[in-house]
C-alpha cells in the first residue's frame, strides 16, 4: 500500500492538582474552548472537550507521528499557565498523570456524548470513583496507593 491510513482517537482525562475545584461553570468554557485549540496547533484533531470543576476530558484524534506523552507534557505545560494568566493565582497546577483510552472511530459518537454529561455525571459520581470505573472498563492494571 503506498500511503498510511489512521484512525488514533484518544479520550484523555487529567485533574487539577489534589482535584481541587478551581473552576465554575462560566470558566470552565473557556478553558475547554482553550484546550480544544491547543491540541490543534500541533496537528491533532479536537472532537470535544469537558468536564467539571476539578478536571477536564478531551476526545482528540492524532496523528501516528505524534507521541502521546510529549503532546500532554505540552498540552499540561501551555495550558496551566494559561490558567494561571487567566485567573490570576499562580497557586494553580495540574495533577501530574493522566489518563488516556482509545476510542474506536464506531465509539466516538458515545465517547462524546458521555463528555457532554459531565456536569450532570458528577452529581451522583465523584471523579475517583469515575476514574477507578474507566481504569477498570480499560483493563488498566493500576495499584490504588499510587492513584491519588
Amino acid at each position: 500500500m503506498p500511503s498510511t491510513h489512521t484512525s488514533l482517537h484518544y479520550h484523555i482525562v487529567f485533574s487539577t492538582k489534589n482535584r481541587e475545584p478551581w473552576f465554575d461553570s462560566e470558566f470552565q468554557s473557556k478553558l475547554h474552548r482553550y484546550l480544544g485549540g491547543a491540541v490543534k496547533g500541533p496537528g491533532s484533531h479536537s472532537h470535544i472537550n469537558g468536564g467539571v470543576s476539578d478536571h477536564v476530558h478531551l476526545l482528540v484524534g492524532l496523528k501516528p507521528t505524534h507521541c502521546l506523552s510529549q503532546v500532554m507534557s505540552e498540552l499540561k505545560s501551555v495550558s496551566s499557565s494559561w490558567v494561571k494568566a487567566q485567573i490570576g493565582n499562580s497557586g494553580f497546577a495540574w495533577q501530574e498523570g493522566y489518563g488516556a483510552f482509545t476510542a474506536g472511530a464506531s465509539d466516538l459518537e458515545k465517547v462524546r456524548a458521555y463528555i457532554n454529561r459531565q456536569p450532570e455525571h458528577h452529581r451522583n459520581r465523584t471523579f475517583q470513583e469515575e476514574y477507578v470505573a474507566m481504569l477498570k472498563r480499560g483493563m488498566v492494571e493500576y495499584s490504588e496507593e499510587y492513584l491519588w
